[in-house]
């Protein structure tokens, strides 16, 4: 369903819109002003006039959209006032610099996810519960199978999946923004202290981690590497893009997993070709969206990407909640991107 006419945000081919702030909450196109959740490709889009983002998220922007763009970086919990509207931006435990963006204007306040999770993840700040009238929440995992580990135990079966192949590369593919960075930041609370390779994809994206002082083990890119070292029991970390592509060709002979929320589905990880699959994911699983829903203490849930009909339902009937899928161009975390989210 299309949102209330009259509210605080509306729906417009643009995106989410807020007329109190004149901004777009991650906007579809290019607008004069957009508040970004996050870095991630679906969320932070180029060509916007200016960007409010916070300001850990600096350097992943920049890298991305480009070093000239126009960002107005944000401290999480300062409140501020854009145009006739309070906005402040709250932790979402997504990926670094991931927020969820409060507004508040005209009597109204209005809580715009992005991507979130719930779960302890030692790369990004973790997430803030925070209470407005109206919720809209992401649900890319909203079904009761989805139910995570602690990164802690998937890190520990990363390393004895590692370990189990002396002989031979490891090759570990996971999206280059977020996951990657998140598994090196497990490998190191582990006790990992030997370098790890990376892709091209995923080192480029390593400086703004670095510089927020998030503790992981020492990597390099893979094309570093003399060409003669061997590559016998060395960890990789790679893109899904770069899955049998011709830059990987040097290992061949590797052994290779992917990390993800989707390899929680029976018969994910046979259908994309990977030898082993670990179920690790950036979103909230069941328990955490239906938490998240709960703690908004919010009178209207809107819900966005993935199963929105499922949870939107199950708010209305279990719960009691007054809940509905919101329709749009909003994208569900894709199985096969390149290097998002």
């Amino acid at each position: 369903m299309p949102l209330a006419p009259g509210g605080l945000l509306q729906l417009t081919r643009e995106g989410l819109y807020c007329a109190a702030a004149g901004a777009w909450i991650d906007p579809w196109r290019p607008v004069p002003r957009a508040l970004i959740t996050h870095a991630h490709a679906d969320h932070a889009r180029p060509g916007c006039g200016e960007y409010w983002a916070v300001a850990s998220s600096e350097g992943i922007l920049r890298e991305r959209l480009g070093a000239e763009i126009n960002l107005l970086p944000v401290g999480y919990g300062d409140l501020n006032r854009i145009g006739d509207a309070r906005v402040s931006f709250h932790s979402a435990g997504h990926v670094l610099g991931s927020a969820q963006i409060r507004l508040e204007a005209g009597g109204e306040s209005w809580l715009v996810s992005g991507d979130y999770k719930r779960c302890a993840d030692p790369s990004c700040e973790p997430f803030e519960p925070v209470q407005a009238d109206v919720f809209i929440s992401e649900a890319t995992f909203g079904l009761p199978i989805y139910r995570w580990q602690s990164g802690a135990e998937v890190a520990r079966e990363i390393v004895n999946w590692w370990r189990g192949a002396p002989d031979r590369p490891s090759v570990l593919f996971c999206y280059a923004f977020g996951k990657a960075q998140r598994v090196l930041a497990e490998l190191h609370r582990l006790g990992i202290e030997e370098t790890v390779l990376l892709h091209g994809a995923v080192d480029r994206l390593m400086a703004p981690y670095r510089e927020a002082g998030v503790a992981m083990p020492p990597t390099m890119a893979l094309s570093q590497l003399p060409k003669d070292e061997s590559l016998a029991g060395r960890l990789v970390i790679a893109p899904p893009a770069a899955h049998r592509s011709r830059g990987l060709s040097r290992l061949a002979k590797a052994q290779n997993g992917f990390v993800s929320g989707w390899m929680a589905v029976r018969g994910a990880r046979r259908r994309r070709g990977y030898g082993r699959g670990f179920v690790m994911s950036d979103h909230a699983d069941w328990s955490g969206l239906v938490r998240t829903v709960q703690e908004s203490q919010a009178q209207q849930v809107y819900v966005t990407h993935g199963q929105s009909a499922v949870l939107s339902r199950y708010l209305k009937e279990v719960e009691g909640i007054s809940a509905e899928p919101l329709e749009g161009a909003f994208e569900a975390e894709r199985f096969d991107e390149e290097e998002t989210p």
